[in-house]
């Protein structure tokens, strides 16, 4: 176990997230413009350039990486409209965001293998390459415990599937219950399997718009 410290976060924690090969989780209040270093063998790089974290999401999901971003608060608009850019690479299952207003973890699982727990949200400031001067001053720890990995992504996963939704006293406020966007597609699947045939020609037409 490490003690990630400021600056510290952008070299141990988000340059990590590209060298990924399985998946990726990331659980964060904020969602803002993060800029990375351009790829190593690229123009860019070469011009000693930043580009978008979106380009990091894209090429890991490119290579078959899982990428899942939980978040609490609206994403910043220059990050929704690199998603958009990217709208036709940036697919499920490969990519996924769900919003929860409730959460304000920050967390990072990578490869299931190493976790970062800490201070720091998903935007230039905690994240990002910025100045000493002007970044934020965060702190955080990065392990490969497993007993912290298998609980982290637990609670995770918990929340991605909405399982914290039903008891949840903010849910009249929630602008999309996870429970409601995405399970009742799986929930109409199991009732269509086990539910008797209808009589030829006494059964509902049409598509259940699901």
């Amino acid at each position: 176990m490490s003690l990630i410290v400021d600056s510290a976060h952008y070299e141990r924690v988000t340059l990590a997230i590209a060298r990924a090969k399985v998946s990726v989780w990331i659980s964060t209040a904020n969602v803002k413009q993060l800029m990375v270093q351009a790829p190593v063998g690229t123009r860019d790089r070469a011009r000693g350039r930043y580009v978008p974290i979106a380009d990091t999401f894209q090429s890991l999901v490119d290579r078959g990486v899982q990428v899942r971003l939980l978040h609490g608060a609206v994403p910043s608009r220059p990050f929704r409209e690199e998603l958009a850019r990217r709208a036709t690479r940036l697919v499920r299952p490969g990519f996924e965001m769900r919003a929860c207003p409730r959460v304000h973890l920050k967390m990072i699982a990578i490869d299931g293998a190493l976790l970062y727990l800490g201070s720091a949200n998903l935007t230039g400031a905690g994240l990002g390459a910025k100045s000493d001067g002007r970044r934020n001053f965060e702190m955080g720890v990065l392990t490969d415990d497993e007993w912290l990995l298998d609980e982290a992504q637990a609670r995770f996963d918990r929340i991605w599937r909405g399982l914290e939704c039903g008891a949840c006293r903010m849910r009249t406020k929630c602008p999309g219950p996870i429970d409601v966007l995405y399970a009742p597609r799986q929930a109409t699947r199991a009732r269509r399997r086990s539910a008797p045939e209808p009589p030829v020609g006494k059964g509902p037409g049409g598509s259940d718009g699901v």
